[in-house]
């Protein structure tokens, strides 16, 4: 059933960007054939890592975060910019952004940081070392700079911290020094067009035909869809392109232009059935590792959830965040289905 969900959700992405494909005057069929290309790797990657025995993961767990954090220092060195952010190794025409990579790196240190330390596991010093971690892939993905995935990175640490369940005082600790780490991005790592994002999300009818526009554009286009939606190919904001971006970060407002309420809820019911699955994996787990494991992949789902219906929907910082298995990006694609093939491999040998 999970591995079923998400092939359904990968195919309702290839759908909606076929849609997309189909505006202007000429069809480019480019960025279909990428995705199919990054399909087939991604299930790829699914399967070998299905079949592979996890917990191995634990014994390489601190070799694959000094990798994480290599290529997040050789992407700033030797990386190509593209939309403002220099987060991409580009070979041959074809790009690969490592931060995705590091997503899943820094699931596998937090559930073997954790796993390994005594009870009770909410004190202050877990958490400061587990966050000093996080930190370093943190800092190195906001001077790309890519402040989304930098916020995935600290809210995946955040997430494993609330449910292990700290005390108040160590809360208001981690509301100062995100006050403070935020002050410091804010005038020394944020671009200038970041900036603009997030002043708009205050204020979205500061500058509406500026850098408003987008999430403009998209809530008029879910606002648009109704019950039934348009029909495929047929929605004007996405095929008129007065949506920008609609194949990666505005997705979800192409799918409710054109499939409707319906749709969405199509979309939103793969996504329980995938969670739910989750969750029993979870139970089931017998070891730590595993369980932390799990945690890790649901938080790196519901995030990357959240925060891209979010910003389509005006209720989120636009961030460049993509809609899990269904937006256009291979990277991401390829390792959020690495992700679920990590749960298979827990599942089959729980």
């Amino acid at each position: 059933m999970l591995a079923l969900s998400a092939f359904l959700l990968v195919c309702f992405g290839l759908v909606a960007i076929y849609s997309v494909t189909l505006s202007g005057e000429g069809a480019n069929w480019d960025l279909l054939t990428r995705q199919l290309v990054a399909v087939a790797l991604g299930l790829g990657l699914f399967f070998g890592l299905a079949f592979f025995d996890y917990q191995l993961l634990q014994s390489y767990a601190r070799w694959l975060y000094g990798f994480g954090l290599l290529i997040l220092t050789a992407v700033l060195i030797f990386g190509s910019s593209l939309r403002g952010t220099k987060g991409w190794f580009v070979i041959g025409g074809w790009s690969f952004q490592p931060v995705e990579v590091v997503k899943i790196v820094v699931i596998i240190f937090l559930a073997y940081y954790f796993s390994r330390q005594s009870r009770p596991l909410n004190q202050l010093k877990y958490f400061i070392i587990s966050g000093l971690g996080v930190l370093a892939a943190f800092a190195l993905t906001i001077l790309q700079p890519d402040f989304g995935s930098g916020l995935i990175l600290f809210f995946l640490w955040l997430g494993v911290v609330l449910v292990i369940g700290p005390r108040w005082w160590h809360l208001a600790l981690l509301l100062v020094a995100g006050l403070a780490v935020f002050l410091l991005a804010w005038n020394f790592a944020f671009a200038p067009y970041q900036k603009d994002r997030i002043r708009t999300f205050l204020d979205p009818a500061a500058d509406p035909l500026g850098a408003g526009y987008n999430v403009s554009q998209s809530m008029i286009a879910i606002g648009a869809g109704g019950w039934t939606g348009q029909g495929l190919s047929l929605g004007s904001q996405s095929q008129l392109r007065f949506l920008p971006e609609a194949q990666t970060d505005f997705v979800f407002a192409v799918i409710a232009e054109e499939l409707g309420l319906l749709g969405v809820l199509l979309l939103l019911g793969l996504w329980s059935l995938i969670f739910w699955r989750l969750f029993v994996i979870a139970r089931r787990c017998h070891d730590d590792f595993s369980l932390f494991l799990i945690l890790g992949i649901i938080l790196l789902f519901l995030i990357h959830l959240l925060m891209n219906i979010g910003m389509n929907l005006g209720l989120a910082p636009v961030t460049g965040i993509t809609l899990p298995l269904v937006s256009y990006g291979g990277s991401s694609l390829i390792f959020m289905l690495g992700a679920i093939g990590i749960a298979e491999s827990v599942r089959l040998r729980n």
